[in-house]
């Protein structure tokens, strides 16, 4: 009996230790965030699939398809590196964003686990896709929609904003609407100011001005081509408990962060209230992405996977009941490897 006992400890203090790891910030963490995605990542690896284009991608994505096709018809793999590489430097940028911005009560590895965590409930997260790309791009507009907070003249970050979601849409796009989200986020970062908001419309036209300028010294100028076909649809996914499990440890964690950021709100700086409302306009926005010129894939509802994270980071590192966070790791962690091994797999 006094043997079983200190087995059930050490297993609950290896437990806690895991968690423990990503709960401080330490340089080394990178490293093991790094082991961390390639463990809960490996059959990315040892199954490898094709990128595939679909009829909602941009020109510059085909383009790279293009590229690559050679390579990667012949290696595969290549395309697993290519995701796990945009997958793996999102989870640091994102991690690196909610630490500057002390949007949490202390630094923590939370958001980049979170990410990886997340990222890996479905395996179509995890292809080489054009959405995957523009969560990059989404985060560097994020990333100056918050530091435009503090700025007298944010003129040149304003037009920088609109510049890179109009790029986006040349990998993806349905990224489009995301234009809705950003000038609802200028109005809750900053006053209002029309000239602004004109000059984000500027940047965000400004890749299209010189694609037609492109197109018509070519002689191929059409207006199909400059603004492809945009229709909103119910996207048709085939059910399964498995797709039930994966929402339900999506859902769930999300939640309970969300309850210990309202909880919080008044602790808070205004600059870090703000952004926990621009992350939930993000969510809301990201959300309906997949309803846009829908292909009934999966693939286009990663973009959900960036503000899921940081509400699943205050999950992890706000609750008072250690044993939650514990749960919710171990729980993932077990139906990750379940779906990829026992399940339907990748």
């Amino acid at each position: 009996m006094l043997c079983k006992n200190r087995l059930q400890l050490k297993f609950q203090k290896a437990s806690f230790a895991v968690i423990g790891i990503f709960k401080s910030k330490n340089p080394l963490n990178i490293l093991l965030l790094l082991v961390f995605g390639v463990l809960i990542k490996l059959p990315l690896f040892l199954k490898p699939t094709i990128a595939a284009v679909h009829t909602e991608d941009g020109i510059f994505f085909k383009w790279i398809l293009d590229i690559l096709r050679p390579s990667g018809s012949a290696n595969p793999v290549l395309y697993s590196f290519l995701a796990f590489t945009l997958l793996f430097t999102q989870a640091v940028i994102i991690t690196r964003f909610i630490n500057s911005q002390r949007m949490t009560n202390k630094a923590t590895y939370f958001p980049g686990m979170a990410y990886l965590l997340i990222t890996s409930l479905f395996p179509e997260w995890n292809y080489f896709s054009a959405p995957l790309i523009v969560n990059t791009i989404l985060l560097f507009v994020l990333s100056g929609l918050f530091n435009a907070y503090n700025q007298q003249n944010a003129k040149g970050s304003i037009f920088n904003i609109g510049l890179a979601l109009g790029i986006s849409t040349f990998f993806f796009f349905p990224s489009i609407t995301f234009i809705v989200w950003i000038l609802f986020s200028m109005a809750i970062m900053r006053p209002f100011r029309l000239n602004e908001w004109v000059l984000c419309l500027v940047g965000l036209t400004t890749p299209f001005y010189f694609y037609a300028v492109y197109l018509l010294i070519n002689n191929e100028w059409s207006w199909q081509t400059i603004w492809p076909n945009f229709s909103v649809n119910l996207p048709y996914i085939k059910q399964s408990l498995w797709l039930a499990g994966s929402a339900f440890l999506l859902v769930i964690p999300f939640l309970i962060g969300s309850y210990h950021v309202q909880d919080s709100l008044r602790k808070m700086l205004i600059q870090v209230r703000k952004g926990w409302s621009l992350l939930l306009l993000y969510l809301i926005g990201s959300l309906f992405i997949p309803f846009v010129n829908n292909s009934d894939s999966l693939e286009n509802w990663v973009i959900v996977a960036i503000p899921f994270a940081a509400f699943h980071a205050m999950a992890y590192l706000s609750t008072s009941l250690r044993i939650i966070p514990v749960l919710i790791f171990w729980l993932s962690t077990a139906f990750i490897v379940g779906y990829q091994y026992f399940g339907p797999g990748w």
